[in-house]
């Protein structure tokens, strides 16, 4: 499906690698002006670089989501340069330290609900203004198969992820009638720079895993970013509230 957003804009948070960078050039490739947020500079720069040698609009803008004054500055910045913000695609995060929940450290969890949860809150209190201002607006926020059912050695990440789950359809019920949908992204096993630093030089876990796949293969952040684009996009106008999981079949056995 080809995606028209000319004369949009679209932010995307922890687009310096992986889904966040498919995203955000998924959103360029159909014509929008894209905003790539990130902590990392030189992986920011390089999605930027990325959009604008294929004749894209990308600016960066180095942002800590679970900072206030930060996110509030984004906002801002955006608000400034472009006029509006159409498009957010809230996907900044961790995956923490793996251990179970008697061995999680405060640290951990504190760090993990911070960037996986309050970042999005945070992202939402401010890009929601400007959208209700303007009467449209759609947003997605990343979660992960891991908001839908548990994962062992993952406490902190799963408490996240579900709740951005709840978040996510208490925003989309209190602005349904404004002209601004909010769904979010359950993404499974995906060929992403944090799955890589899990299996790297470990081919028997990397064949594990795969071996659980329905199709057989990892999913791969393109086929995330194309899901993330549809719920922005008319096509899904009827579209708020919802959870969509885009893991090959994995939570359905």
């Amino acid at each position: 499906m080809n995606f028209d957003f000319h004369d949009r804009v679209a932010l995307v948070t922890g687009a310096a690698s992986g889904i966040g960078r498919a995203s955000a050039l998924a959103f360029a490739r159909a014509g929008a002006k894209v905003v790539v947020a990130d902590i990392t500079d030189s992986g920011g720069g390089e999605t930027v670089d990325a959009i604008t040698s294929s004749h894209g609009e990308a600016v960066f803008i180095k942002t800590d989501v679970t900072k206030t004054a930060e996110v509030s500055s984004l906002i801002e910045k955006i608000v400034s340069h472009f006029g509006r913000l159409d498009f957010a695609h809230n996907n900044a995060g961790t995956e923490g330290v793996i251990a179970f929940t008697h061995d999680c450290s405060e640290e951990n969890w504190d760090a993990t609900i911070n960037a996986n949860l309050k970042g999005v809150w945070l992202c939402l209190k401010y890009e929601l203004p400007p959208m209700l201002a303007q009467r449209f607006g759609a947003i997605v926020n990343t979660s992960s198969i891991a908001g839908l059912v548990g994962l062992k050695g993952s406490p902190a990440y799963a408490a996240s992820k579900h709740g951005v789950i709840g978040l996510t359809k208490t925003a989309a019920l209190e602005y349904a009638k404004t002209g601004i949908r909010i769904n979010a992204v359950c993404p499974g096993l995906i060929r992403t720079p944090m799955i890589e630093r899990q299996i790297k030089d470990n081919p028997q876990k990397e064949a594990k895993l795969i071996a659980q796949q329905p199709f057989g293969r990892m999913g791969t952040p393109e086929e995330v970013a194309g899901t993330v684009l549809w719920l922005c996009s008319d096509a899904a106008s009827y579209v708020t509230g919802t959870a969509v999981q885009v893991d090959g079949g994995l939570v359905a056995q």
